[in-house]
């Protein structure tokens, strides 16, 4: 990007900025608003640092709205979301299911190996 973007530019960028709140994050959504590609969107967020950090902060709204509905879901007493919450942030007190992992060949596997004599002698027995 150039260093000195257009007003047009700068005002598409706020544009977008606000309905990336508006939809949650939905790039494709708040491009259709702003009247943008979404090629656009990611060429700023490549070349822009501070559109990068503005977008990513955008991202931490909304993570903090779904962290705040999850708290109220386990507040009501919804055990899924409590189950949820303990096995992606509780781990380190062991809430986590242990998993296992079975791998069965689909051919039977055979290893071979040569001895070789004690006195080294090629000979085959």
């Amino acid at each position: 990007m150039s260093k000195n973007p257009t007003k047009s530019t700068m005002y598409k960028k706020a544009a977008m900025l606000e309905a990336l709140n508006k939809t949650l994050g939905l790039v494709s959504h708040a491009c259709k608003i702003v009247g943008i590609d979404r090629s656009t969107h990611y060429d700023w967020l490549r070349n822009d640092e501070e559109y990068k950090l503005a977008v990513e902060s955008t991202n931490d709204l909304v993570l903090d709205m779904a962290e705040s509905s999850l708290f109220k879901q386990i507040n009501q007493g919804n055990t899924a979301a409590t189950i949820f919450y303990l096995k992606t942030r509780g781990k380190k007190r062991g809430y986590q299911e242990d998993q296992q992992l079975m791998i069965q060949p689909k051919h039977e596997i055979v290893l071979t190996y040569e001895k070789e004599k004690l006195n080294g002698d090629n000979n085959t027995e």
